[in-house]
């Protein structure tokens, strides 16, 4: 027991994820073939009551946090948008980005802050990004509910074990550019009886009485802004091909690896709101994302294709920049 609290607080030292501390020895998890917990199973104490209250953020985040709340003070989201918007099903459905397991997956390294990152600091990253909003205080009781909930829904999975299930389930990528035409037909076809022809979504009741979305938008001054993961092509294209259209899931899917590939691009190529200072983002630029539809970049291949693609030529030109000079 003792060697493994050291290697995985050697590990958060030196920048590893506490999956990877351990190496082989650590337990492997398929999240799909776990059954997450129902928030019924919280039990009737003060811990219970705070796990209740993170899962009705997650839910219902436009109710308690949301731009049209009555108390000004509670404004930290800039949209209307709930965290199950992209974590759904209340963040237990697999290839969704579900919560299952990743209490135990931080510290961890990430790219884009360069630095070890503490669970809360991914909360805020989906705060100012996902929810255009701003960071919740670390001490705050909604901060703190949160935490509680991504705890109860990990509770079956040993800290560190190396997930399969989680985060999105990655497209096989077409070797050419995406064609937001051709994603403009194939929304036309699957997405607009939700998400309307122009993208806003369905409301569950009217502007400002706080009830968000039936069917949240896609892009537009309500939606996510552009420094969020799901404004990159590919992480957009691997969470619509595993839950897109509603009722889909991973074993099931509807559209095809390059549907997917080019109706993200459809979505992707509209307005949304600009998040300040993504030019801080990775300060190693070889570890930016290929599919970052933001600069600066490492390489000198243009803006465009970063946005939509191929992108092969670009890992390419990584690999070269990243490559050890010949001993």
């Amino acid at each position: 027991m003792l060697r493994q609290i050291s290697l995985l607080a050697a590990a958060a030292l030196l920048g590893i994820s506490p999956a990877l501390a351990e190496g082989p020895s650590v337990p492997a998890v398929d999240v799909k073939t776990l059954t997450a917990p129902d928030i019924s199973a919280a039990p009737a104490t003060p811990d219970g009551d705070m796990i209740r209250y993170g899962h009705r953020l997650i839910t219902e985040t436009f109710a308690v946090i949301g731009p049209e709340v009555s108390d000004p003070v509670m404004r930290y989201a800039g949209n209307n948008l709930s965290c199950q918007s992209c974590h759904v099903n209340a963040a237990s459905q697999p290839y969704a980005m579900p919560f299952t397991g990743i209490w135990g997956q931080f510290p961890q390294y990430r790219g884009r802050e360069g630095r070890v990152s503490t669970m809360e600091d991914r909360i805020n990253g989906c705060m100012e990004r996902s929810m255009n909003g701003k960071a919740l205080p670390l001490a705050s009781r909604e901060m703190i509910a949160i935490m509680a909930y991504i705890k109860f829904m990990s509770q079956a999975v040993p800290v560190g074990a190396r997930l399969t299930g989680a985060g999105t389930l990655a497209i096989r990528e077409p070797d050419r550019a995406a064609d937001p035409k051709r994603g403009a037909d194939i929304f036309a076809a699957n997405c607009v009886v939700c998400h309307q022809a122009d993208g806003q979504g369905q409301r569950n009741g009217e502007k400002g009485d706080a009830k968000g979305y039936l069917y949240p938008p896609l892009w537009g001054p309500d939606s996510f802004n552009n420094g969020a993961g799901t404004g990159r092509l590919l992480t957009a294209a691997a969470f619509i091909k595993a839950n897109m259209p509603l009722g889909t899931t991973w074993e099931n899917s509807v559209l095809s690896d390059e549907d997917a590939y080019d109706v993200a691009a459809y979505v992707i190529s509209h307005d949304r709101p600009a998040k300040p200072g993504l030019d801080k983002d990775y300060p190693t630029l070889t570890q930016k994302p290929v599919d970052a539809p933001y600069g600066p970049y490492a390489d000198t291949l243009p803006p465009e294709q970063h946005k939509f693609g191929p992108f092969g030529p670009i890992r390419a030109a990584i690999k070269a920049l990243t490559a050890k000079p010949a001993q």
